[in-house]
């Protein structure tokens, strides 16, 4: 085999859960091969750098296989290999994620909780919290 369409490679490596997600994340420009833009029908060859951004992360890996049957989890591993900047990248988003604050505490008006609601309670009747 030496060459397949983009969409069908995507989904044997396992960066999407069908074919058809695939091709409409390739359709939205969010998967480049060779830093140009696709269409869901383009043949991948082995070699080819193929960034796929998901989320605010673009993951970049090199084509080292081809496969049009979607196998295992390690096995599909084996079709590329990521690049070291975009390991790097990752990673870093990675921390930035851990280390961010936990968005819910910045709120500080809306809807009240549980034990807001009865403090609330304790005021309109009058007593002591």
């Amino acid at each position: 085999m030496e060459k397949l369409r983009i969409d069908k490679w995507l989904w044997a490596a396992r960066f999407y859960k069908t074919r058809s997600l695939a091709a409409t994340e390739i359709g939205k420009g969010r998967v480049l091969v060779n830093d140009q833009p696709v269409k869901p029908a383009r043949e991948v060859n082995i070699g080819d750098l193929i960034a796929v951004r998901r989320d605010q992360t673009t993951t970049t890996v090199q084509v080292l296989a081809l496969s049009a049957v979607r196998g295992p989890a390690p096995v599909a591993r084996t079709l590329y290999e990521e690049t070291e900047a975009s390991r790097l990248a990752r990673e870093a988003a990675q921390e930035q994620r851990r280390l961010a604050g936990e968005p819910a505490l910045s709120i500080m008006q809306g809807r009240p909780t549980k034990r807001d609601r009865r403090q609330l309670e304790q005021v309109k009747k009058g007593g002591e919290w």
